[in-house]
C-alpha cells in the first residue's frame, strides 16, 4: 500500500534488530523487562517510520525523487512521484509517527527520570533535522549512525533500569558503524540527484573513490570493534561469532576497493543490508544466550 511505501516498511526491520541488540546487552548485564522492551520497540519503529516519511516528503519537494534511479535499497519508494499519496498526507504520516515515538519517550521519562533526556533529544534532532538540515551539512551519515544505530541500542538498554552497561556500549559501536555504512553505500547511486537537490554527503564532498575508502574503513572497524569488546571483557567470548556476517561484504568490498567509480552492483547493496541486520541479530542472540546461561 501507499502507507507502507512512504514509511519504507521493509527498512523498519533495522529498528527491530537494534532493539533486540540493546535489550540482549541489558539482559547480559542483569537488567531486562519485556514491557519496557516492547515500548522501546514501538517507539523506535515509529520514529524510524517518521524519518522515512519526512525524507520522502523532502525529496519530493526538492525534486530529488524525480531524478533518482530507484533500486530496492536506494532512491526512495516512488510512492509520491507515482501519485499514490499526496505530499500533505505523507507529511501527516511522518508527524503522527513522530508523535507516537515521542509518547513512548515521554512514558520512559516519567518512569525512569531525566537521565534519558540527552539520548532522546539527540534522537529527536536526528529524526526531524536529518533531511532538511543534517544531510545538507555533511553530517548525514553520522546522524544516521547515531539515530538508527548507537543511540537505539544504548537507549533500549538504558530503559530497562535507567543505567547503561559496558556490554550495551560495546554493541552500540558496531551498530553506529554499520548504519553509517548503510546510508553511505546507498548514496552512491543517488549522487547526481542528491547533488542537484542540495545535499552534501560524503560521496558529494569527497568523490566516489574517497567516499569508498570511508566505507571500507567503517566496514573493517565493525568486526574489530566486536573483537575489542570481547578482548577487553565488555562482551562474552561467544560474541566473536558476531564477526562472521562481515563475510557478506566480500562482493561489496571488492567493488569499493577496485572500481568505486562504476555503479554499485545490486548484489553489493543487498549484501550491505544483510550484513547490517545479521550482525545485530547475531550479537542479540549470543548475548541473550549468555544472559540465560549466566542467570
Amino acid at each position: 500500500t501507499a502507507f507502507l511505501g512512504v514509511i519504507r516498511a521493509p527498512f523498519l526491520l533495522l529498528s527491530v534488530t537494534l532493539v533486540a541488540s540493546g535489550a540482549a546487552a541489558a539482559a547480559y548485564g542483569g537488567a531486562f523487562r519485556w514491557s519496557r522492551t516492547l515500548v522501546a520497540l514501538v517507539g523506535l519503529v515509529a520514529l524510524h517510520a517518521s524519518v522515512n516519511a519526512l525524507n520522502e516528503v523532502s525529496d519530493m519537494r526538492g525534486g530529488i525523487d524525480l531524478l533518482t534511479q530507484r533500486t530496492p535499497f536506494s532512491g526512495g519508494s516512488g510512492t509520491l512521484p507515482e501519485g499514490r499519496m499526496t505530499v500533505a498526507t505523507a507529511r501527516l504520516v511522518g508527524f503522527v509517527a513522530f508523535a507516537l515515538g515521542a509518547v513512548c519517550g515521554a512514558w520512559f521519562l516519567y518512569t525512569l527520570g531525566w537521565s534519558l533526556v540527552p539520548v532522546f533529544l539527540i534522537g529527536a534532532v536526528c529524526v526531524l533535522g536529518y533531511t532538511d538540515l543534517l544531510a545538507r551539512l555533511g553530517v548525514g551519515e553520522i546522524a544516521a549512525g547515531l539515530g538508527l544505530g548507537a543511540l537505539p541500542v544504548a537507549g533500549t538498554a538504558m530503559v530497562q533500569d535507567g543505567t547503561l552497561g559496558a556490554a550495551a556500549i560495546a554493541v552500540s559501536v558496531p551498530a553506529f558503524l554499520m548504519t553509517f555504512n548503510l546510508l553511505l553505500l546507498n548514496e552512491f547511486p543517488d549522487e547526481v540527484a542528491d547533488r542537484q537537490g542540495g545535499r552534501r554527503n560524503l560521496v558529494i564532498l569527497f568523490g566516489k573513490k574517497k567516499a569508498a575508502r570511508f566505507y571500507v574503513a567503517a566496514a573493517l572497524l565493525t568486526p574489530l570493534s566486536i573483537l575489542a569488546g570481547v578482548t577487553f571483557g565488555f562482551l562474552p567470548g561467544v560474541c566473536v561469532v558476531g564477526v562472521l556476517p562481515s563475510l557478506f561484504l566480500i562482493s561489496t568490498m571488492r567493488w569499493a576497493l577496485g572500481e568505486p567509480e562504476r555503479p554499485v552492483p545490486l548484489l553489493a547493496l543487498r549484501a550491505n543490508v544483510l550484513w547490517n541486520l545479521s550482525t545485530n541479530l547475531t550479537l542479540a542472540a549470543v548475548l541473550a544466550l549468555a544472559a540465560v546461561r549466566g542467570a
